[in-house]
């Protein structure tokens, strides 16, 4: 199975969990079009796996794609192991991965509930280099450097 896109989740605002939309825009520099983490920084667009979703299901959590407030939720690729610096191919846009998982200041909801959360450890985040409309169901591939 080739990895894929199982949700694509916005937010207006950042700090809050995302809610999954039928399709988004990536735009160039900027991040998904509408989402409260796009603008001009190194964390435009966030992945999170579903894999990693499903262990916090296994800690007895009622979770879904958006609720760590990742953007892009994937399924089938090892989003941890990538370098920064990767460049994937996520329909027809192309994003290079800065940042993997990052530092939780304030202990969320899903911290205090479960007493652990996979977004610091697991999501991973990128900007975005070429633009398009990306959906549930879309390819996603290393591409080569």
């Amino acid at each position: 199975m080739s990895a894929q896109i199982v949700a694509v989740c916005i937010s207006e605002n950042k700090g809050e969990r995302k809610t999954p939309v039928e399709s988004a825009e990536l735009s160039p520099n900027h991040g998904i079009v509408g989402d409260g983490h796009a603008g001009t920084w190194h964390r435009q667009v966030s992945l999170l796996a579903q894999e990693s979703i499903d262990k916090m299901r296994q800690m007895g959590l009622d979770v879904k794609e958006g609720d760590f407030a990742e953007n892009i939720t994937t399924l089938g690729i090892d989003l941890p192991s990538l370098p920064v610096g990767t460049r994937l191919g996520i329909g027809p846009a192309r994003v290079e991965v800065t940042q993997i998982g990052k530092e939780c200041h304030t202990r969320c909801a899903i911290y205090h509930q479960a007493g652990d959360c996979v977004m610091p450890k697991e999501g991973i985040f990128a900007k975005v280099l070429q633009g398009g409309v990306i959906k549930a169901g879309d390819k996603i591939e290393v591409l080569p450097d």
